[in-house]
């Protein structure tokens, strides 16, 4: 179910963003940036309210902004939505792993910092 609903999220945020492309509204990934922080102190007040439909609808636009904020960054920056979230099942597929197993979360945190700057460093060098 997931899969599926999520392709055709982020289909309709590519489509949005063809849109904002002719618009004069939209300045990139900070409008939405933006709207992703306003977004959580609305989520904030619906846990508070306890409206459980009206936190899914703030929970659905946290999650249509910063899909915004991604697609636009991926223009901006060469950012890839894609590997982004590869990136986060590996590493938190790891960091769970490894406090399943015992593992300090510290601990993971640090070896995933060090290969991030190591990949940063090989990066780097290649620009250059």
């Amino acid at each position: 179910m997931y899969t599926s609903d999520f392709e055709s999220l982020i289909d309709i945020v590519r489509r949005k963003n063809r849109v904002d492309q002719g618009s004069d509204w939209s300045n990139g990934s900070a409008t939405y940036l933006d709207e992703v922080r306003k977004e959580l102190l609305e989520v904030e007040e619906e846990i508070r309210q306890q409206r459980l439909c009206y936190l899914e609808d703030e929970l659905a636009d946290v999650l249509w902004d910063y899909l915004n904020a991604i697609v636009c960054l991926e223009q901006e920056q060469g950012v890839s939505l894609e590997r982004v979230i590869r990136r986060g099942v590996g590493k938190y597929a790891e960091r769970v792993a490894a406090i399943e197993s015992g593992e300090a979360w510290s601990s993971v945190k640090v070896r995933q910092k060090r290969r991030l700057s190591e990949e940063h460093e090989a990066g780097a060098s290649e620009e250059a």
